[in-house]
């Protein structure tokens, strides 16, 4: 064990930020602490290095343990280059290696014991000069900034020139190499496209010391860590497992407490009709009895009622207005500046209904490619065309614009004043804001509420086409499942641009990649992206060249007619028979599920076996969801 928590508390005056956090880390151990943006992660980490002081509880550090901690938002200063700020890490090295080029001066000019002497000295300042690891820092060096997204060219590119997430880079780079026992990263992959996520990943995963990392990309965690650390309710709870175990392991146990919780509550209230009716008797030995059942109730451990879950959205959104099929056609699309060339050749076409994910490496040009699509930017050669009744709706995180003061309901209103109440509610409801919740002030609204009151007026305009730049940026998880859900029932189409792979992987129905040279599609989600090239790797690999594509035969257009005619006749039987399928396998799981929620209230104190029915129960309801849609699609 290299480091130990236990009951830590934190508060500012009487904001109780951390109330009973609780975990032990032991050495190599990869682990993340996830929670909903204010659970107190950064606070956390804030009184793991020090930073902060603690109220209560117990803080172990096993002795001489080096600590590296990358805080959001980081910055390096200096007057040097990207590169020069890396060689800092190894001043030692450096200054070993300057002594050992002066004594091989020297020895060039010796004979005799005095060259045996300093040969001697020699031979043990290479050998400490070994141990450091000194003939190798130089390619580390390279190696780690060319995975953090860095070329050569800008390697050698001064610090006070560089943005500020470039800047973050650097002291991320600087921290990796400088290996701590415990590498604390706080949003790591804020400002790292796709591919420097993947190699931070494989880093990360072979670090030869403990990490614990703070994020929102829950693909990011997948990939390496082995315990979660999730805050919720100023407390803290420890799932052995990714992500993915976490989730489901989270959604069984809330379940479970939910039941114990509300049998508990069944048996207070029977008690206590009991001990009311005892006393009502009026007689020395039934109000003893009352008197006796009281003492067992004050001494019973009450159960916290569980925090709730966010709640999900069941609306499906459709547009005021229906575009065409063809929503948006690209052809051959050049962006150049004096003195680079972004990118050229871009074609694509994107179908009404279709959800699409754009990615690439920072700097290809995504961005500027969305400004160029609505029409903000020139461009130097290409063709852009929207198709019939198309209206962009567009979603920036970064450019929310609100009047703080008004509520949520008022602002909706004022932007949408022939809107009735019952509209303005049912679209919040979809965003999950129910109730009272309107009402609140936009001014005490987090970062992932805004995002989703900005998409709700958005898709209460005109809007059949949106367009998103980063929509999952700052969101927490809980928040980025609301928007999935959003844009998943969605009857409009999606174009997005976007680095969260766990986000495309549940969203995307086709995956286009930009490059310098043009525009790659992938008809399928974030995995089968990587499935097809890791595919074209490992051809090129073998053949040189990748499989080549075989050009489907020309058919005539009166066979083609027949053809379609014969296809179409046999597809509505086939849908025919398909939907009554369909119904009846609906009726028979819903009637599963019923029963298997009456075996869960009854196995309540059972963890085991609760576990168990829940799984079952979920496959079923995913079953369910999974029939309700292909029902849907069936129907036309």
């Amino acid at each position: 064990m290299i480091l130990a928590c236990k009951d830590i508390q934190k508060s500012y005056g009487v904001d109780v930020i951390l109330e009973r956090v609780s975990f032990l880390l032991e050495e190599k151990e990869k682990m993340a602490v996830v929670g909903v943006n204010g659970a107190g992660k950064t606070t956390l980490f804030q009184i793991l290095t020090r930073q902060t002081s603690y109220d209560g509880g117990e803080l172990y550090l096993k002795k001489d343990v080096s600590m590296g901690y990358l805080r959001q938002h980081a910055q390096v200063e200096g007057d040097g280059t990207v590169y020069e700020e890396m060689e800092k890490v190894f001043l030692p090295v450096i200054e070993a290696e300057k002594t050992l080029r002066e004594m091989e001066g020297r020895m060039a000019n010796l004979s005799g014991a005095e060259f045996d002497r300093l040969m001697q000295e020699y031979d043990l300042k290479q050998q400490e000069f070994e141990k450091m690891e000194g003939y190798g820092y130089q390619s580390r060096i390279r190696g780690v900034l060319k995975g953090l997204g860095f070329t050569e060219t800008e390697q050698e590119k001064p610090l006070r020139l560089l943005s500020g997430g470039e800047k973050t880079r650097v002291m991320l780079g600087k921290l990796l190499l400088q290996k701590p026992d415990i590498l604390l990263l706080d949003e790591p992959t804020n400002h790292l496209d796709i591919a420097s996520i993947s190699w931070l990943e494989e880093y990360l995963k072979g670090y030869p010391s403990a990490v614990i990392v703070i994020s929102h990309d829950r693909y990011f965690l997948d990939k390496f860590v082995t315990k979660i650390v999730e805050l919720e309710n100023k407390k803290s709870t420890v799932y052995e497992g990714n992500y993915t175990f976490y989730a489901k392991q989270k959604a069984i146990r809330r379940e479970v407490l939910e039941k114990q919780y509300e049998n508990q509550q069944k048996e207070i209230h029977r008690q206590e009709e009991i001990i009311r009716t005892l006393r009502s008797f009026n007689r020395e030995k039934s109000i003893k009895r009352a008197e006796s059942r009281e003492k067992a109730l004050e001494k019973m451990e009450k159960l916290e009622r569980p925090e709730a879950l966010p709640s999900q959205m069941h609306l499906t959104l459709t547009p005021q207005i229906q575009s065409g099929n063809d929503v948006l056609s690209v052809g051959g699309l050049a962006k150049e500046f004096p003195d680079k060339i972004l990118f050229s050749h871009v074609d694509f076409e994107i179908k009404r209904g279709e959800k699409v994910a754009i990615i690439g490496p920072n700097g290809v040009g995504k961005s500027t490619l969305f400004r160029i699509l609505l029409g903000e930017e020139p461009c130097q050669a290409g063709e852009v065309r929207f198709g019939v009744n198309v209206h962009v709706g567009y979603y920036d995180q970064e450019q929310q614009r609100f009047d703080e003061q008004k509520t949520i309901f008022q602002d909706i209103s004022d932007t949408y004043p022939n809107l009735t109440s019952g509209q303005i509610r049912n679209v919040l409801a979809a965003f999950v804001f129910f109730g009272d919740d309107v009402f609140k002030p936009i001014s005490a609204l987090s970062g992932g509420e805004k995002g989703r009151l900005m998409l709700a007026k958005i898709m209460l305009g005109k809007a059949n086409f949106l367009m998103l730049d980063e929509p999952t940026n700052h969101l927490d998880m809980a928040s980025k499942e609301i928007l999935e859900d959003a844009i998943n029932r969605y009857e409009g189409t999606v174009l997005y641009i976007s680095h969260d792979r766990y986000f495309i992987n549940r969203t995307a129905q086709k995956v286009l990649v930009l490059s310098a040279d043009g525009m790659t599609c992938y008809l399928g989600n974030y995995d089968y992206y990587l499935e097809k090239t890791e595919r074209a790797r490992r051809e090129e690999e073998l053949f040189g060249t990748g499989t080549p594509v075989k050009k489907k035969e020309s058919i005539s257009a009166s066979k083609q007619d027949w053809q379609t005619q014969k296809e179409q006749q046999a597809r509505e039987r086939k849908i025919k028979n398909r939907i009554a399928k369909i119904e009846g396998e609906i009726e028979q799981i819903e009637e599963s599920i019923a029963a298997l929620e009456k075996e869960m209230e009854a196995a309540a104190s059972d963890f085991q076996k609760a576990q168990q029915i829940f799984e079952e129960k979920q496959q079923l309801e995913a079953k369910l969801e999974e029939l309700m849609e292909q029902w849907e699609a069936a129907q036309g």
